[in-house]
C-alpha cells in the first residue's frame, strides 16, 4: 500500500529513531516562512494565518498504515507529528490522529518504552485556547521560540501578517506548560549566522539573552539549541558552529538558573 501519512522511520538528532507522521496536504502550507526552512520557502498563497484552518480528518487508511509499519519497528523512540509540510496544528482534525496514534501504540508490544507521540509547532497557533486543548494531549510538545524580539522573529521567521507578536507566543507557551500536567515541553530555538552584512541573523546579543529571559519565564522542562543541518530556504544563512553553542548554553544557563530545566544543543 502507497504510503500516504508517514515517511521513515528516520534517526533524530533529538529524539532518536523517529517515525513521522504528515497530517497535512501534499503541498506546504504554513504560517512561517523561515528563512532556514529545509522544506523550502513557503509559497505566498499557502503563507497562511495562524486562524487558517484544514479540514482533512484521517481516512481509514491512516491507521492501517500505521498498524502496517509499526509492526516492523518495535524498538522505535518517537511517533512525531511533524512539519513535514508546514504547521501541523492548522489541521482541525489533529486530536482525531493523535487518538488513532495512541489506539495503535496501546495494540502493538514494543522491546522496550513504547515511543513518544511527539507533535512540532512552530507556536503560532497556540494563543488560541482550542489549539492549545488539543496540543495538551502530546507526550511531548516541541515548540518552536526562534527569536524573543520583534525584530528578530521578523526576519528569522517571516510571518503572516496575521501572526501574533513575539510576546503574545512567550505567553501562550506559559499557558501551554500549565496546560501540559505530566506531560512534557521542549522549546526549541534554531540559531543561525548570516553572510549579508545587511541582515542580522538571530545570533545577536539581544536576542539571545531575551530567549533566555523568556525561557526562564516558560519554564519548559527542556530547551533545545541547534542549527542548520541541511540545505536552508535562504542562500544567505548558515549553521552556527559547535562552539557557538555551546557559549549560547552557557548564557541560557547563566540566565536562567533552573537546574530542573535541561539545556541541550545538537
Amino acid at each position: 500500500m502507497p504510503r500516504k501519512y508517514t515517511y521513515g522511520p528516520f534517526q533524530s538528532r533529538r529524539l532518536g529513531l523517529s517515525l513521522g507522521i504528515n497530517i497535512l496536504l501534499n503541498y506546504k502550507v504554513c504560517s512561517y516562512d523561515c528563512v532556514y526552512c529545509e522544506i523550502g520557502a513557503t509559497n505566498k498563497e499557502n503563507l497562511v494565518s495562524p486562524e487558517y484552518r484544514i479540514n482533512a480528518p484521517p481516512s481509514f487508511n491512516f491507521r492501517r498504515e500505521l498498524k502496517d509499519i509499526l509492526k516492523y519497528v518495535p524498538h522505535l523512540k518517537s511517533l512525531s507529528f511533524t512539519g513535514y509540510q508546514g504547521e501541523p496544528t492548522l489541521n482541525e482534525n489533529l486530536l482525531d490522529f493523535y487518538s488513532i496514534t495512541l489506539d495503535v501504540r496501546r495494540d502493538l508490544k514494543w522491546t522496550n518504552e513504547p515511543p513518544l507521540i511527539t507533535l512540532f509547532t512552530n507556536s503560532s497557533t497556540l494563543y488560541s485556547s482550542e489549539v492549545r486543548e488539543r496540543v495538551k494531549h502530546f507526550d511531548l510538545v516541541l515548540a518552536k521560540l526562534d527569536a524573543a524580539t520583534e525584530n528578530d522573529f521578523t526576519n528569522t521567521n517571516r510571518p503572516h501578517k496575521d501572526s501574533p507578536d513575539v510576546n503574545t507566543i512567550v505567553e501562550s507557551l506559559v499557558k501551554l506548560r500549565k496546560d501540559m500536567q505530566n506531560k512534557k515541553l521542549a522549546i526549541q530555538c534554531l540559531i543561525y549566522n548570516s553572510y549579508r552584512e545587511d541582515f542580522i541573523s538571530n545570533d545577536n546579543k539581544e536576542n539571545i539573552e531575551q530567549l533566555a529571559y523568556a525561557i526562564k519565564k516558560i519554564k519548559p522542562d527542556i530547551v533545545q539549541l541547534y542549527s542548520i543541518a541541511r540545505i536552508p530556504s535562504e542562500y544567505f544563512v548558515y549553521a552556527i558552529d559547535k562552539k557557538r553553542k555551546k557559549e549560547i548554553v552557557k548564557i541560557f544557563k547563566e540566565i536562567i538558573k533552573n537546574d530542573l530545566i535541561e539545556i541541550n544543543y545538537y
